[in-house]
């Protein structure tokens, strides 16, 4: 792949892509695209074009070589004369010819979706940096794609992509997965909110909101529905199980019952929980030849016939550039969900609520996410988590009580909420 990057280069080419966000992720993602060869960042969108505009300036593009518009034309003349453009649309990266690639780099369903939407329609690329989006409307996402000869795929560098690389490896290989999952970077506290984890998010210089989204497990269930929704691995339990684990104790830890663990059927997704893992991804297989167990454990990879292949870090944004390469040269994607998903996140009250409020974003003070099996969702009539942000409660709810799409109002008219009915109305034919 870089051969290939390094030739498109040598010919005066280029990979443009437009890419939806100015927060955090999306500034290191334009950190990210400067050290590629062959690709650059040609649009910048954000709700706030101000925004944009210093994200670009941010990232070393003299203001002289930037446009602030919002017209199609005038955004197409600049790219075309080597100009980076800063816009409040989030859809105008679709619109311009010359862009190849399009994505969102926020944790927003509603703008994931309504880029990756106007992607589609206007035939783009589409390499999402966004699992909440994926998650809440994914094979919606993919079945628009697919009946435009479109491409839809979330890019690798969050833990699903990394462990969707992991997968394919230990299939490759004849290995029986057993689990698939992550380490956390923090303990669970589905009570975590912006005041309880302020001091440790102004050290980081992070949002609170998104770091109590971590904490809470509201981040850790999107992942683990993502990667799931993908390769067909369920949770044994609502919100999984979450054990503390080391290297050295946690393919005994994840043994099939029968075999002196805790898990009760091939094909579990998890997490785990303790410093050592945390950060990084890993498969535990059962692998039944002596002749291999034996190499493996000379190898130094375990003993027994449970072995976990880890990978000790994802990069996010910072390695999504590889994505985006595999994408525009082989057509390749790295992460897409199955027709069906196999699980969802639902929206848990994280306190009394009353009847009249607005939910708040995730990793606020009022809800956090939960992963279960597709069927206990549907059944509970849970909201999607991805749906929660901004949906006018309609009915008081208890703490730890499932909100139900008869709870909330709303906005029938954003592309994510008809994305979402549409792909539940298929599921449901």
């Amino acid at each position: 792949m870089y051969k290939r990057l390094m030739k498109h280069q040598e010919e005066g080419k280029s990979i443009l892509i437009g890419s939806n966000g100015a927060g955090w992720m999306g500034t290191g993602f334009l950190s990210a695209v400067k050290n590629v060869p062959a690709m650059e960042v040609a649009v910048v969108s954000d709700r706030d074009e101000n925004d944009a505009y210093a994200a670009l300036v941010q990232s070393g593009i003299p203001e002289s070589d930037i446009e602030i518009t919002d017209n199609v034309n005038t955004a197409s003349d600049a790219v075309r004369a080597g100009k980076r453009v800063a816009t409040g649309d989030i859809t105008l990266a679709s619109k311009i010819d010359a862009i190849d690639i399009v994505t969102d780099v926020t944790p927003s369903p509603a703008t994931g979706a309504k880029v990756a939407y106007a992607g589609i329609e206007h035939g783009k690329k589409v390499v999402l940096i966004n699992i909440e989006a994926d998650v809440t409307v994914g094979p919606a996402l993919k079945k628009l794609a697919r009946g435009k000869n479109g491409f839809y795929s979330v890019s690798s560098g969050d833990e699903p992509g990394c462990i969707t690389e992991l997968w394919d490896f230990v299939n490759c290989l004849g290995y029986e997965p057993i689990v698939i999952g992550k380490g956390k970077n923090n303990p669970m506290n589905p009570d975590a909110n912006p005041d309880t984890v302020r001091e440790s998010a102004v050290k980081a210089d992070k949002d609170p909101f998104q770091v109590a989204s971590y904490v809470d497990g509201t981040k850790t269930m999107f992942e683990m529905s993502s990667i799931a929704n993908a390769v067909g691995c369920r949770p044994m339990k609502p919100g999984m199980t979450g054990p503390e684990a080391d290297l050295s104790t946690i393919s005994g830890i994840f043994a099939l019952e029968e075999d002196g663990g805790i898990t009760k059927f091939p094909g579990t997704v998890d997490f785990v929980q303790g410093s050592a893992m945390a950060g990084g991804v890993f498969i535990t297989v059962r692998i039944r030849e002596q002749r291999i167990q034996d190499d493996l454990h000379y190898l130094k990879v375990g003993k027994g016939k449970y072995f976990t292949f880890f990978r000790p870090y994802h990069l996010w944004f910072l390695e999504a550039p590889i994505s985006f390469a595999r994408a525009y040269f082989n057509g390749e994607t790295t992460l897409v969900p199955l027709d069906e998903p196999v699980a969802d996140v639902m929206t848990i009250a994280k306190k009394d609520l009353a009847g009249g409020e607005i939910l708040d974003d995730f990793g606020g003070y009022m809800y956090f996410g939960r992963m279960d099996i597709k069927e206990h969702a549907s059944a509970a009539n849970a909201l999607p988590a991805g749906l929660a942000p901004g949906a006018a409660l309609k009915n008081p709810k208890k703490k730890g009580e499932v909100i139900t799409w008869n709870d909330v109002d709303l906005d029938e008219d954003s592309v994510v909420v008809r994305l979402r009915r549409e792909q539940d109305n298929l599921q449901a034919i």
